[in-house]
């Protein structure tokens, strides 16, 4: 007898994948409630920690943060200038001080603090995470908004919103 002949088990059929419909109905996936929050949560205690930090290590004395390289180089302030300053007034709850230090950050503090309850809201009722999905004229309009709050607080005019 030919050993090329002899009876050999079937050829193992492959496997079918999850998204083939020879695979049937595909159940939706439970995630508990304490998976969704973690990223929400865990975004949030982050942010919290770095506000806490600000708020314990004062940047209005010199030497525990960096200067602005922008700055130190030119003296033109940047839209970032500030900053610092601002988030250590906002975790006091000194809302006026952190926007005379830089009111572009209170801007986008309390814009991610929306987001951020939207997130934690979402999640916990089981819906999709919120999309921030802009178009490019909304970035090219933060952009210009940056760029102009940069410039009018380089100018005497503007003095009210340099740090």
């Amino acid at each position: 007898m030919d050993a090329s002949r002899t009876p050999s088990a079937p050829p193992p059929t492959a496997p079918v994948p999850p998204w083939s419909p020879a695979a049937g109905p595909v159940e939706p996936v439970r995630i508990s409630r304490a998976r969704r929050l973690a990223a929400p949560v865990l975004t949030l205690a982050g942010v919290t920690a770095a506000f806490a930090y600000v708020g314990a290590v004062d940047p209005n004395e010199p030497g525990h943060y960096p200067v602005c390289p922008l700055f130190r180089l030119t003296g033109v302030l940047c839209p970032g200038c500030g900053g610092l300053r601002s988030a250590h007034a906002f975790a006091h709850g000194d809302l006026v001080t952190a926007l005379g230090a830089n009111a572009l950050a209170v801007v986008g503090y309390l814009v991610f603090a929306a987001f951020a309850a939207l997130w934690l809201v979402r999640a916990f009722r089981g819906r999709p995470a919120p999309r921030l999905a802009l178009g490019r004229a909304a970035w090219w309009a933060v952009a210009v908004m940056a760029v102009g709050f940069a410039i009018v607080r380089n100018f005497p005019f503007g003095s009210a919103l340099a740090p």
